[in-house]
């Protein structure tokens, strides 16, 4: 198995509500959100984790073509697909099936960072109104007999309208379908559209669109081997 090329995904991910992936209570002060948002750890500016990306990505693609063991037989623990055979674990790997025959994964996603554009918007915010990129929701739960508001609770999320950059490699090795498996990435990125990302999507958390979506598809044999080059220079 040799690798043929690699195709590089860029689009740019809006938030058409707000977005919640949860982060680390660990530094909450007294009177601080018990439910704050992921954050850079040095900048404190909010990410978004590859991790939540492609698990979402596969957990949809995986609702409409099933999930099998390694044993073929139907998965019902809840866990990803790991038959070692199907198009889904041909792109995202085979979980926890050591014993396949499909080769290294072949989706990267990298964590996607927060435009320039959102970040100035967001400082311009903090500045005016202390708003510190994020915004702080608060839910209550209902009483069903007297219909009054119990347990309130914060949740801090992030604005709607803030977008990011989004970026994934796919690796295409000479037995791969290249075409098969862009299709497979495109129509995972349409699922999500109409799911969410993060959570309390039902509640209307999460709902994103991806605009200035790209493939560009780099010939493995034309990357010039820059160390090499200088050494002999």
């Amino acid at each position: 198995m040799k690798l043929k090329s690699l195709v590089h995904i860029s689009a740019i991910l809006v938030c058409e509500t707000g977005l919640r992936i949860g982060g680390s209570k660990d530094t909450i002060q007294i009177g601080g959100l018990d439910n704050p948002i992921i954050r850079h750890p040095i900048s404190d500016i909010p990410y978004i984790p590859g991790s939540s990306i492609k698990g979402k990505l596969r957990s949809l693609l995986e609702s409409v073509y099933g999930r099998r063991t390694k044993h073929l037989q139907p998965q019902v623990n809840g866990e990803p697909c790991s038959c070692g055979l199907c198009d889904v674990c041909r792109v995202f790997g085979p979980h926890k099936n050591t014993n396949h025959q499909l080769g290294p994964t072949r989706l990267i996603v990298r964590d996607a960072k927060m435009t320039k554009k959102s970040i100035d918007l967001l400082t311009e915010a903090q500045q005016s109104k202390g708003v510190f990129f994020s915004e702080i929701k608060t839910e209550n739960t209902i009483n069903r007999d007297n219909g009054t508001a119990n347990n309130p609770r914060q949740y801090e999320r992030i604005p709607e309208g803030t977008s990011f950059e989004i970026e994934m490699v796919l690796k295409v090795y000479d037995e791969d379908d290249q075409q098969k498996m862009i299709d497979l990435i495109k129509q995972g990125l349409m699922l999500l559209e109409n799911d969410y990302l993060g959570s309390s999507g039902s509640r209307g958390y999460g709902k994103v669109k991806f605009d200035k979506l790209e493939f560009q598809e780099i010939d493995v044999h034309k990357i010039k081997n820059v160390s090499s080059e200088e050494s002999s220079s």
